[in-house]
C-alpha cells in the first residue's frame, strides 16, 4: 500500500472512530429535541439525520478554530435534525401566525414601556385571558423550534450563545452585527427565561428536570421557554428588517 493510500485509510478509520465515539451525543440531542417536539415527529428518523450531520462535522471539523469537537459536532447534529424536521413542514401555519401576533405585540409594549412586557399586558394587547396566552405558548412550544428559521434565530443559533464563546466555525452566524444583537438580545432576556434557556441548552436538562430546579410545572417552564424564543424574535426584528 503506497503512502497516499495509507493516509486516505488512516483518516477513513480515525473518523468512523470518531463518529462511534460520538454517537450517543446523537441520541441524546435527539430526546433532547423530542421533548419540545410533537408526537408526529418520530426520534428515529431525527437519529438518522443527526448521525448525517456527526460525520459531516468529522470531515470538517477544523481544531485550528478553538472549539471542541463535541461542541462543534453537537451544533452540526442539531442542525441536521431541524433541517429533517423543516423537511416534513409540520407546522401549522395558524401557529406561526399567531407567534407572529405574539412577537408584535411584546415589540409594541417594550418599545413603549421600555422595559420587558409583562405576560398579562400581552395577553391584554391580544384581547385573551391570562390563562389562554399561557395555554398559547404551551401549545406553540414545539413548533417554535422552526419559527426563526428566515432569521436565524433557531436552536442552532441559541445554543450557540452558551456552548462556545469562539463562533468563528459556526455556520450562519457569519454576520457580526447579527451575532452582536442575538448575544446582547439573549443576555437581556428576564432573569427567569434566560435561567430556562441556560438550563435548556447549556445544561441541558429537559423540560420536566428544568420544572424540578425552578420548583414549578413541566407546562409551565414550556410557556417560559417558548416566551423566550418569541422576545427574541420581537426584540430581533429590526436587525432582520435591516438586513
Amino acid at each position: 500500500m503506497n503512502g497516499i493510500a495509507m493516509y486516505a485509510r488512516t483518516n477513513t478509520d480515525d473518523r468512523d472512530d470518531t463518529v462511534a465515539q460520538h454517537a450517543p451525543l446523537v441520541k441524546r440531542i435527539a430526546y433532547h429535541l423530542m421533548s419540545r417536539l410533537p408526537p408526529s415527529v418520530q426520534a428515529d428518523d431525527l437519529i438518522q439525520a443527526g448521525m448525517i450531520g456527526l460525520l459531516e462535522a468529522s470531515r470538517n471539523y477544523d481544531a485550528t478554530q478553538g472549539a471542541s469537537f463535541e461542541t462543534y459536532a453537537g451544533i452540526r447534529i442539531r442542525g441536521a435534525m431541524l433541517d429533517e424536521i423543516r423537511k416534513n413542514d409540520w407546522a401549522p401555519r395558524s401557529v406561526h401566525r399567531k407567534a407572529r401576533k405574539v412577537a408584535e405585540a411584546v415589540r409594541m409594549i417594550e418599545n413603549i414601556k421600555g422595559r420587558d412586557a409583562r405576560d398579562s399586558e400581552v395577553a391584554e394587547i391580544l384581547e385573551m385571558s391570562l390563562d389562554d396566552y399561557h395555554q398559547m405558548l404551551q401549545d406553540a412550544s414545539g413548533y417554535l423550534v422552526m419559527s426563526f428559521e428566515d432569521m436565524g434565530v433557531d436552536d442552532e443559533a441559541v445554543a450557540s450563545q452558551f456552548a462556545d464563546k469562539n463562533p468563528g466555525i459556526l455556520e450562519g452566524l457569519q454576520r457580526d452585527d447579527f451575532k452582536k444583537s442575538l448575544s446582547e438580545a439573549v443576555a437581556g432576556l428576564p432573569e427567569r427565561e434566560r435561567l430556562v434557556m441556560a438550563l435548556y441548552y447549556d445544561e441541558e436538562l429537559n423540560l420536566r428536570e428544568i420544572g424540578a430546579v425552578l420548583g414549578v410545572s413541566e407546562s409551565r417552564v414550556s410557556q417560559i421557554h417558548s416566551q423566550a424564543l418569541i422576545r427574541l424574535q420581537a426584540r430581533l426584528s429590526q436587525w432582520r428588517s435591516e438586513n
